[in-house]
Order: C-alpha cells, then sequence, then structure tokens
C-alpha cells in the first residue's frame, strides 16, 4: 500500500505547469458541464446526499473491491480509471491509474473527467472525497463490513450505474452459493482456525471483522474471535495453547513468502494443525477485497477446513 506515484501519462515537462494550467482549467470544465445532465439523487452508505448523472459514462474506482464489481456489472466500458492494485479482471490492468489506495491523485482524477467517483470508507481518506466534492465531482461512498453489506453494496452500485437488474441477479446468485456453503456444512463439527494475515510480526483476526465472518460461514472457529482488538498481534506461546486444528495464511503483504511462512511452522509440533500438515495458503485478494469474489473465497476457505466439501466447477 507504500507504492510511489508518478505521473507517468502526462507529456514530459513541469509538472508545475500541468498543476497551475491544465488542472484549473480541467475543474473549470466540470463546473461548467456538470449542471447539463439529467441526474438523480442517492444517499450513500455513509449517509451523504450524492447527485448523479443517470446514467454515469465515466467512472473512477478508488479500490480494486468497486473495480471488481463495476467490471462484474458489465461497466467495462464506462470505467475510465482505477487504483493501483486494481488487477482483476485482466481488462482491469490496462485502465488508467489515478494513484494508490489511500493516495490519490486529484489531478489524475480530474483528467479522466469523470461523472461519477466511487470510493470506500474503509480506506479512502476523507480529504480526498471532500477535495473531489469542492469541484464538484460525485462521489459515493461505499462502507460493506459483512458478506450482507457486500450484497447490498452491489445492488446499490447497480441502482446507481444503470445495472439495476444484473446487480439483482449476481447478488441473488452470491447469496444461493452462500447458501449451498451452509448446506453443505450441516452436522459437521467446527475446527479451531488460526487465520495468520502478518507474518513479521504474526498477525491474526479477531471476531469484528469480515474475516471472522468468512471463518465462521466455512465451518470453522476462529480462534480470537473474542479478541477486543480488530488485528491483534499474537506470539507462538499463545497460539500453543490455543492449539488451532487449521492454520490459513493470508498476509496483507503483497509479494510476501508465503511457502517460507508456512515452513516455519513446521517446528511447532505441539500444535494440532501442524501435527496434521494442515497449514494453508490462501488467495489474499478472495478473502480480503469486498467484491463478488468474497464468495470465491468463502467456497476455498470451506474446502480447507472442510476437505471432504468440494465447489468445484463441473
Amino acid at each position: 500500500m507504500k507504492n510511489k506515484f508518478q505521473l507517468r501519462d502526462f507529456p514530459a515537462g513541469d509538472h508545475n505547469t500541468i498543476r497551475t494550467v491544465v488542472f484549473p482549467l480541467l475543474v473549470c470544465m466540470i463546473l461548467l458541464f456538470s449542471s447539463k445532465v439529467d441526474a438523480a439523487v442517492y444517499i450513500d452508505e455513509i449517509g451523504r446526499e450524492v447527485t448523479i448523472p443517470s446514467p454515469p459514462q465515466r467512472i473512477v474506482s478508488l479500490a480494486p473491491s468497486i473495480t471488481e464489481t463495476l467490471f462484474a456489472l458489465g461497466l467495462d466500458r464506462e470505467i475510465a480509471g482505477v487504483t493501483m492494485l486494481s488487477t482483476y479482471p485482466e481488462a482491469a490492468r490496462s485502465k488508467p491509474r489515478v494513484g494508490t489506495f489511500v493516495n490519490i491523485s486529484l489531478e489524475r482524477v480530474v483528467a479522466l473527467n469523470p461523472d461519477l467517483v466511487i470510493g470506500t470508507a474503509d480506506g479512502n481518506r476523507k480529504e480526498t472525497v471532500k477535495q473531489l466534492e469542492g469541484m464538484r465531482i460525485p462521489v459515493y461512498v461505499v462502507n460493506p463490513q459483512s458478506l450482507a453489506e457486500i450484497f447490498d453494496m452491489i445492488v446499490s452500485l447497480g441502482r446507481i450505474t444503470g445495472r439495476a437488474d444484473k446487480a439483482a441477479v449476481l447478488a441473488r446468485g452470491l447469496k444461493e452459493r452462500v447458501g449451498r456453503v451452509a448446506s453443505s456444512l450441516k452436522g459437521l463439527e467446527r475446527p479451531h482456525v488460526f487465520l495468520q494475515i502478518g507474518i513479521n510480526p504474526i498477525i491474526t483476526v479477531g471476531g469484528d471483522t469480515l474475516y471472522s465472518e468468512l471463518i465462521h460461514r466455512a465451518g470453522g472457529e476462529n480462534i480470537y474471535k473474542d479478541t477486543a482488538a480488530r488485528y491483534p498481534r499474537c506470539g507462538i506461546e499463545d497460539i500453543i495453547v490455543k492449539r488451532p486444528d487449521i492454520i490459513i495464511i493470508s498476509s496483507m503483504k503483497r509479494g510476501g513468502k508465503f511457502p517460507a511462512a508456512r515452513d516455519g511452522w513446521r517446528k511447532w509440533g505441539a500444535i494440532p494443525a501442524v501435527r496434521d500438515d494442515r497449514i494453508h495458503i490462501i488467495d489474499t485478494d478472495l478473502i480480503d477485497r469486498a467484491s463478488p469474489r468474497i464468495v470465491d473465497g468463502l467456497e476455498e476457505m470451506t474446502e480447507i477446513i472442510h476437505p471432504e466439501v468440494s465447489f468445484k466447477k463441473q
């Protein structure tokens, strides 16, 4: 999340000139034409009133999860810009970048002439939203914290982008898959699960997180579910005492040496997960992005915790 961002798409020259001449000109153009389109008023997920063109034609996404959702709604052509780590689907890689998840370049956003920007309360800075608002660029903020809220977000994004029917079908299909997971787990015991999201230091997840909900829905029991901290650091001694049956590694650090982290557990044979060789690595993007792929992550986690269950596509 600390990626350095450069203005690579602008012509070579003095970036100060770009900021003092081109940037204000673009802002003026947006102010001039923003009142000449049909629009509707919506309330976003943090209670803000947002006036959005119906439907928007140029959308900038400020988070990889939002990018994935917009593509799932068939808005490929309308997506004008995305953030640096928006790598799924493959088509997202060719979209113009507007900065990192935390550090958004206002110049880049304005240069793309968006009629809608979609941000997230869990990551984007409040100042960024306020600055874009000051330029009269509509900013709709989402804030999903659970599976149910992710499905609601999909429906909301479908409504504001003119894809209400497609969003309803997508959300319904995802809910049905979650229902199939629940049905497959009836009567099965809940093994104790340790989810490692940080390698050095070791960091896990508390009960008040989407991760913990995924563990529970996947038929496991988060051994740190009663911890007050959302993302507590923990020591080997404490983990040994809690005796997890399964260890799942999903570090937030991109490019981490996950196999080495898995092998590092081998010395702690007193832990049931180590003794029974139940140490697994899961694709981080499947369980930490509030997008339709979260259900892929749920199914994969279920198969890890309960290998007798399978959701392989026919």
